[in-house]
């Protein structure tokens, strides 16, 4: 299993939110590249970067420090929150950026999806966040009405082979991810090889060790890196010792 220490901007700055509440923003660290070359000093080989003012507004005020991280840093990252034309697509993923997740698009325009996987396979992801099963989007504000399950089914179907789940009720709340839906999702699109990357909630490395045998291919970690109840290098050396087991 892999670990993706996350960075969320807004405004330019590393903050935190309770379950995706714009009101709870809160300042994390002070510098953005500070916070990504720690993640590297860890062993980190990915860097999960969300773009919230993106998320809500589809602005893009983030994105020359998404780009600044890719290109003077080792991580890879996985970057969304506003990616919503092929331009932006185009944008990180020509500029030192590995994967890109869209959000609130893959539910409004579906074809966008199967026109950017067409070009660039694999480093497209998509991002399903969901509350009480039914899918969220434009900021987490909106409810589409359409579950979780029957989402990511639809975009298996046009190719996509990499899915970001965040359950909102758990996120940013340090009470432990959504096992059953996590689990539920990953075992529902094995048929498809595709893969579930975790988010929402994870605390600590119990949480880590069940989510790795529950065969989720990733986990995303935020709010437990900067507050202390995850130790992201051990977490990260528990991962790859696992899968040198395997």
């Amino acid at each position: 299993m892999i670990i993706f220490p996350a960075i969320d901007l807004k405004n330019g700055e590393c903050v935190r939110l309770y379950k995706g509440e714009f009101n709870t923003v809160h300042k994390v660290a002070e510098s953005y590249m500070k916070t990504a070359l720690g993640f590297e000093r860890a062993n980190a080989e990915w860097v999960h970067i969300i773009d919230l003012d993106g998320a809500k507004d589809g602005t893009q005020k983030n994105r020359r420090i998404i780009i600044d991280i890719a290109k003077n840093t080792e991580l890879k990252v996985q970057t969304g929150g506003g990616i919503r034309i092929m331009d932006d697509v185009d944008e990180c993923l020509q500029n030192g950026v590995s994967r890109v997740i869209i959000g609130s698009a893959a539910v409004k325009n579906p074809e966008f999806v199967k026109q950017a996987v067409r070009k660039y396979g694999e480093k497209i992801a998509v991002g399903i966040d969901a509350k009480n099963g039914m899918v969220a989007t434009d900021g987490w504000l909106e409810n589409s009405g359409i579950d979780y399950l029957e989402l990511a089914e639809k975009m298996c179907g046009i190719g996509v082979k990499y899915f970001i789940f965040t359950d909102i009720e758990k996120d940013g709340m340090l009470s432990g991810p959504n096992h059953r839906k996590t689990k539920l999702l990953q075992n529902n699109i094995k048929k498809y090889d595709a893969n579930v990357i975790a988010s929402g909630g994870i605390k600590n490395m119990n949480n880590i060790k069940t989510l790795a045998k529950n065969n989720v291919y990733g986990a995303i970690c935020g709010k437990s890196i900067y507050s202390g109840t995850l130790n992201l290098e051990a977490a990260i050396k528990y991962c790859k010792e696992t899968e040198n087991d395997k």
